[in-house]
């Protein structure tokens, strides 16, 4: 690469895609058309009857009303709970927050969009944009209160902040902006995503530049930082607790079992089984060829700058869930899907414009083809965690049926989830979300009333085996009322 990173940005910038004049508005119209389209995807195909997923209930307890919040392991951060807090602060329905998510990730997603104005022709931006929200794991997890995709969008918002910093104030502000909505939701993520826009302006001694980049991470993550001084015996404890937690962070090749994700699996640990249908997995093979050629095209255009920081930010936000933990979950790469969404977009624009008719046949079939897999697999995907979540609404009926009610308490498999959809608090004697004693779990069955999950066909903990037991589906329940004569 020749000349400075913004040398040849700006030279590109002004050479074939320029800047709308003064007092006109940018073209980004397609842009909006393709968020709206994405939020209504959201609604269609995930729909705002899904109830919430277990980390959902860990996030959005935190500050709602419902029940008593969840245990707040260390790998966590609060940016999801906080981002929810607008509805979930006031308002238990879970309808209402899937409406408030999806509106709120479409107007993130063209903000994002926005971010690239001037650097990509708007054509390859909304391609972009499509590429990305077609993907079942985004519109997946667009209506859901869970962190990695505000961490994706943040990210490719500060990017492109990040070379337009030079244009004015307004860049710099979306460049501090982008890295605290990524620091406000996984802090070490963020660091990550962000590690080649430091080492390009530090190439550059761009230092007003980096300044605004660390203090929007600063700012985003200092809540996190106070944290884990006041609770969890400093970040760096925090961070070896977060790890062990992840079941130990260190080389672990998780390629094959990302690919294994992509059928539908929203957690794979342990990752075994065949790999899913070609058709759900052949745009994941075509990652590496497509930026490659992105690559290309870029310095053959001579504006290598753009794609070059892209694809940078996407691998290192991909790296460590590539290769430094042992399981996988399509969610944890959304920041590099985001990321590498502009250059293969570039590709494919180069592609579909050629003058070859069996190759522009190709890339519309392969598109086609993708995008049907895709909206397929995030319905079936949508349809089982419906079913799935509607089964802990169900045993939480239960248990009111038989008194289980506020104020009580949950422990054992599952509690969690069930025990926010009961009003209940939850607690775990053993495991990563250990917070109590089973002396603690005794006494407080003397109070009010407690009950134990557990699977069907297992064993009871040894203090609830003379309560009372019901089964419900999968589980069978062992509770307790105070002066119930139970």
């Amino acid at each position: 690469m020749t000349g400075s990173v913004h040398a040849t940005l700006d030279t590109a910038s002004r050479a074939r895609f320029p800047h709308p004049p003064p007092g006109t508005a940018p073209a980004t119209r397609p842009l909006a058309a393709v968020a709206a389209a994405f939020t209504l995807a959201q609604l269609l195909l995930v729909g705002t009857g899904l109830g919430l997923g277990w980390d959902e209930t860990v996030y959005v307890s935190q500050v709602g009303h419902h029940a008593p919040a969840a245990f707040f392991s260390a790998p966590r951060a609060r940016g999801v709970s906080l981002l929810v807090a607008p509805v979930a602060a006031w308002s238990s329905s879970t309808a209402l927050l899937r409406l408030y998510l999806a509106a709120l990730s479409g107007l993130a997603l063209f903000w994002a969009l926005r971010a690239w104005r001037g650097l990509f022709p708007v054509r390859v931006l909304a391609l972009a944009g499509g590429l990305f929200a077609s993907l079942w794991v985004t519109l997946f997890y667009g209506p859901q209160a869970m962190p990695n995709l505000w961490v994706a969008l943040g990210a490719l918002a500060a990017t492109g902040c990040f070379l337009r910093a030079r244009t004015g104030r307004t860049a710099l502000w979306g460049l501090a902006g982008g890295a605290a909505l990524m620091a406000w939701m996984r802090p070490v993520d963020a660091v990550w995503a962000t590690l080649p826009l430091f080492a390009a302006g530090l190439a550059r001694r761009r230092w007003r530049v980096l300044l605004v980049l660390a203090a929007g991470l600063a700012a985003g993550a200092v809540e996190w930082v106070a944290e884990a001084c006041a609770s969890y015996g400093g970040p760096a404890r925090r961070l070896a607790d977060g790890s062990a937690i992840q079941g130990g962070l260190g080389w672990h090749l998780a390629v094959v079992d990302q690919l294994r994700a992509l059928g539908g699996r929203t957690l794979c640990r342990p990752c075994a089984g065949a790999l899913p249908n070609p058709v759900h997995t052949f745009w994941w093979c075509a990652l590496p060829p497509l930026a490659a050629l992105a690559a290309a095209v870029a310095v053959r255009a001579r504006r290598p700058a753009a794609t070059a920081l892209l694809l940078g930010c996407a691998a290192t936000a991909a790296f460590p869930y590539l290769f430094l933990i042992g399981y996988a979950a399509p969610r944890f790469l959304l920041p590099a899907y985001a990321l590498l969404a502009v250059p293969l977009a570039d590709a494919l624009v180069h592609l579909l414009a050629t003058r070859r008719p069996p190759v522009r046949a190709l890339v519309c079939a392969a598109l086609a083809v993708h995008l049907g897999a895709q909206l397929t697999l995030v319905h079936r995907v949508a349809g089982t965690h419906t079913r799935a979540r509607a089964a802990w609404a169900r045993t939480a009926a239960e248990l009111h049926r038989r008194g289980v009610a506020p104020p009580c308490l949950l422990t054992g498999h599952e509690a969690i989830p069930v025990a926010y959809a009961a009003g209940c608090a939850s607690a775990a004697t053993a495991g990563h979300n250990a917070n109590t004693t089973r002396d603690a779990i005794t006494r407080a069955a003397r109070r009010i009333p407690v009950a134990a999950l557990v699977p069907a066909g297992a064993a009871p903990p040894g203090y609830a085996r003379g309560w009372t037991s019901t089964g419900v589906g999968a589980v069978r329940l062992y509770y307790v009322v105070p002066g119930a004569g139970s």
